[in-house]
């Protein structure tokens, strides 16, 4: 159960365009919540709505620098979302070669 939990969390997270967003500025190095608002014309208060959605689900962490919250990305790595993709992608494919197999054998009855 932890294990889906862990999906469900990441996977919400990840399906807003502004926290994916947040996440590609970061992969270019930390930013202050201010640093991160002002591209995406959102308040301060908007930016940490997103920031904690995606530090819940381990893909940012944020340290109080000063006055201001400087943000980075986490040390969650992504290997169970990618393990779980990977499993569906594998298993779609092996459906759609099937699928291919079987229209190849019904066209070359037709002939």
């Amino acid at each position: 159960m932890v294990h889906e939990q862990v999906l469900d969390r990441t996977f919400s997270a990840l399906s807003d365009v502004t926290r994916r967003g947040i996440l590609t500025r970061l992969g270019e190095g930390p930013a202050t919540v201010g640093e991160l608002a002002g591209p995406a014309g959102m308040t301060l208060t908007g930016m940490k709505k997103h920031i904690a959605v995606l530090e819940e689900a381990g893909l940012v962490v944020t340290e109080k620098v000063g006055r201001s919250r400087q943000c980075r990305l986490g040390t969650e790595r992504l290997d169970d979302v990618m393990a779980w993709i990977s499993f569906y992608q594998r298993l779609w494919e092996r459906r759609l070669d099937g699928l291919d197999a079987y229209f190849t054998l019904q066209k070359g009855r037709e002939k």
